[in-house]
């Protein structure tokens, strides 16, 4: 859960949660502070039309990645996106505590 005790060198808790129950990415992501994470999601190909990945950090809340790859201009460089077929993916290099906050895996879908 989003409330578990955070240990000085690990994070118990996920590092990013499902917000659209027709995508598929893991239910939890641990790391060790410091270590890179990249968590994916994977179901927007089952959308009409063309469709774009992003990544939403719950703790602001902010968007950390729209359009599968671009970052807002706050957003620090530690966080990328990337997609490869029909999976998207996040990179957090260098997990640090404040991480711990979650985010969700988003569809942006544009017209048919």
């Amino acid at each position: 859960a989003l409330g578990s005790p955070l240990l000085p060198t690990a994070l118990l808790h996920p590092v990013c949660s499902l917000v659209q129950a027709a995508l598929t990415q893991p239910a939890s992501v641990s790391a060790n502070q410091g270590e890179t994470v990249k968590i994916t999601c994977s179901g927007g190909s089952s959308i009409a039309g063309n469709y774009y990945y992003g990544w939403y950090q719950q703790n602001a809340p902010v968007t950390v990645i729209y359009y599968d790859d671009e970052r807002p201009s706050n957003i620090p460089s530690q966080f990328s996106g990337s997609k490869s077929g029909s999976m998207g993916m996040l990179t957090i290099t260098g997990v640090q505590a404040e991480d711990e906050a979650g985010c969700f895996c988003l569809v942006l879908v544009s017209a048919p």
